[in-house]
């Protein structure tokens, strides 16, 4: 697999409390990566682009960094699903805390999710401003904030209106919001969601871990949005720890208590509302903290749950699909 132009490591969301970090250790330290997070000999090992630089309309004088998993089973005749992570340096490292490129190389090659075109994007900056790395994921240097936070249409924009016909002259990517997924953690998953909210033409699935729906910029307003708004045809994985930031000031803990910036108890919130209006809705509320530990376990299961039903044969006389799916073969040259 070819490695990013630059490298990255994972940084806990620069948003997270200090008593979170606090914690961090002896919570988060039980939750371990799997064998579906490694590369293992015999598995064919998508290739990662480099990554490029894409100007923006929705924010003026910003761009967003972005690179692009192509699955070694990518066949340009066949259309592939997609699937956009938001915050992408963070979930792309080969040593970080998710390692997404791996799992999706073990998913795919075992037919437990469809061929996936996967994207990393980072969120936008100003071309004098740094990367997105792991000491700063943009909430001080970027636009990171008002993009993923706001509940606009304007980040829905950058990704339908803006990166998609990038993606779309290069790759044979499946025109059904059913065959493409959006997601991220805290900030990022907040983002993720509403792209699917604004444009559930584009988009059906949502990966949402330690996600932000708090008063950032308004974020917990969802759950009576939710409410109050026909049911669309948006599929949610939601994973949360009891341990996650819990809107009490940890250097005072006289403070008041704001539940309007407890992020598990607005997880549990935007789990209400999506179970009373009947979305296809799964979560889990493990006992991590403000960080990625929790969901890099757990990211397999949940790739699994949201693909669960993707089409292929099950007739017991047709083993066409029953295999590994490895590699295609490359082309004969031509006479």
């Amino acid at each position: 697999m070819k490695t990013p132009m630059f490298p990255f490591r994972l940084l806990i969301a620069a948003s997270c409390l200090a008593a979170a970090a606090a914690f961090a250790g002896p919570l988060d330290d039980v939750y371990f990566l799997g064998p579906d997070s490694e590369p293992h000999a015999g598995v064919p090992q998508g290739v990662v682009t480099p990554w490029e630089m894409l100007p923006s309309q929705a924010y003026p004088g910003t761009l967003h960094d972005f690179c692009v998993y192509v699955p070694a089973q990518y066949d340009p005749g066949t259309p592939a699903s997609l699937m956009v992570f938001q915050d992408g340096q963070a979930w792309l490292r080969a040593t970080g805390e998710m390692r997404a490129t791996f799992v999706l190389d073990n998913l795919i090659y075992r037919r437990e999710m469809p061929v996936t075109i996967a994207v990393f994007i980072n969120p936008g900056r100003k071309p004098e401003q740094p990367v997105a790395s792991q000491t700063e994921w943009g909430d001080k240097s970027a636009n990171r904030p008002q993009e993923y936070n706001a509940l606009d249409d304007k980040y829905a924009r950058v990704i339908v209106d803006e990166l998609l016909p990038v993606l779309n002259s290069r790759y044979n990517i499946s025109r059904n919001p059913d065959d493409r997924a959006i997601g991220g953690a805290s900030s990022g998953a907040i983002a993720a969601f509403t792209v699917a909210w604004q444009r559930p033409d584009q988009f059906h699935k949502v990966l949402s871990t330690i996600g932000s729906f708090t008063n950032i910029r308004g974020g917990d307003a969802y759950p009576d949005l939710i409410r109050a708004a026909d049911r669309k045809p948006i599929r949610v994985y939601m994973l949360d720890g009891l341990n996650d930031n819990r809107g009490v000031k940890a250097a005072d803990p006289a403070s008041p208590y704001n539940p309007r910036k407890d992020w598990h108890a607005q997880n549990i919130r935007m789990v209400a509302a999506l179970t009373q209006k009947g979305y296809d809705l799964n979560y889990c509320f493990g006992i991590g903290t403000h960080n990625s530990r929790q969901a890099g376990a757990a990211l397999p299961e949940m790739l699994r749950w949201l693909w669960r039903d993707y089409p292929r044969v099950d007739d017991p006389r047709d083993a066409s699909q029953r295999g590994l799916l490895g590699a295609p073969a490359p082309a004969a040259p031509k006479s």
